[in-house]
């Protein structure tokens, strides 16, 4: 089982950046890709990006890549995605997931995933 908790979203002025975080409860965190996910009001959740246990691996939706970048690390149990040049279209709720693969495969959809964290909001103003 595992758990995980969003944190760091908030209101931002495009341009703006922001620190997304996910703790993960558990021992086994490292055998997991990670991944975050976002659903903006009245739209289906979208993926953004994710990466494998090693984090050797990525995986961006092409909207967010040159302004997303996910990380981990293994030893805090936390995955991050940091967001520059936010554009208020980036405005929604963000969820990580986590998957149990534990290889180089970095998983792309909702299905492939475990478990869920509650989200956090990030909103971006014009």
């Amino acid at each position: 089982q595992v758990q995980l908790v969003e944190s760091g979203g908030g209101l931002v002025q495009a341009g703006g950046s922001l620190r997304l975080s996910c703790a993960a409860s558990g021992r086994t965190f490292s055998r997991y890709a990670m991944g975050w996910f976002r659903q903006a009001p009245g739209k289906e959740r979208e993926f953004v990006a994710a990466v494998s246990w090693s984090a050797i691996s990525t995986n961006y939706a092409d909207s967010m890549k040159g302004r997303f970048t996910i990380s981990r690390d293994n030893a805090k149990n936390t995955v991050y995605l940091q967001m520059i040049s936010l554009k208020p279209e980036d405005t929604a709720v963000y969820y990580c997931a986590a998957a149990k693969k534990y290889s180089e495969y970095v998983p792309r959809r909702e299905y492939e995933y475990d478990y869920w964290g509650q989200g956090t909001q990030v909103t971006v103003s014009s």
